[in-house]
């Protein structure tokens, strides 16, 4: 018969399985947007029961993948400083978001392939608001150019972040020049015309 310590201690090992699995999931679909979830489990080091006993399909495995890696990434860029002119915030933002997006654009090779677009979308509200609004504060300030859509611009600098990381692992992009590469190139266009 179980005993009360039992329930908790059976709770904190769940939780541990399940950091462990999200860890592992975020490792290795970094790595293989195609990683299976055998591959997940055991880098894990846990059974596929344990794995579908917390996640009942690989989309849901990678969806929490993907909320985990945003919040991590959240916790970065909220500690950026946006303040005074939005050209040289928007620098401070992009060389901390060149670092998040290189380590996260397999994992949102495997939810774009897994995650309808909407869902994505929504996890990425957060992120995309910031900029939003520093360039609405760019606009308002003479600095950044008025006659293309906010949308639009968001969506090029979110390429262009994807793009130097592709370069970067592509070897035709030193890492440590990445961030400075993308910072001017959507600097200049985002430059009024």
């Amino acid at each position: 018969m179980p005993t009360a310590s039992t329930g908790p201690r059976r709770r904190a090992d769940a939780e541990r399985n399940i950091a462990r699995i999200v860890s592992a999931a975020r490792t290795s679909l970094s790595g293989d947007p195609n990683a299976s979830t055998d591959d997940i489990a055991k880098a894990a080091g846990v059974g596929r029961m344990t794995l579908y006993g917390h996640f009942r399909t690989r989309a849901e495995l990678i969806e929490a993948a993907l909320i985990d890696a945003l919040s991590e990434g959240e916790k970065v860029l909220s500690a950026v400083d946006l303040s005074g002119n939005a050209q040289a915030a928007l620098s401070r933002l992009l060389e901390s978001s060149w670092s998040l997006t290189a380590e996260s654009t397999a994992l949102l090779a495997a939810a774009q392939g897994t995650l309808p677009p909407g869902r994505i979308l929504e996890l990425h509200a957060a992120p995309a608001e910031r900029v939003e609004a520093l360039i609405r504060r760019g606009q308002d300030e003479g600095t950044f150019r008025t006659d293309l859509p906010i949308t639009w611009l968001v969506s090029v600098i979110h390429s262009v972040l994807v793009t130097a990381t592709e370069e970067s692992r592509g070897g035709r992009l030193e890492a440590n020049q990445a961030g400075r590469v993308v910072t001017a190139t959507v600097q200049s266009f985002l430059t009024p015309p």
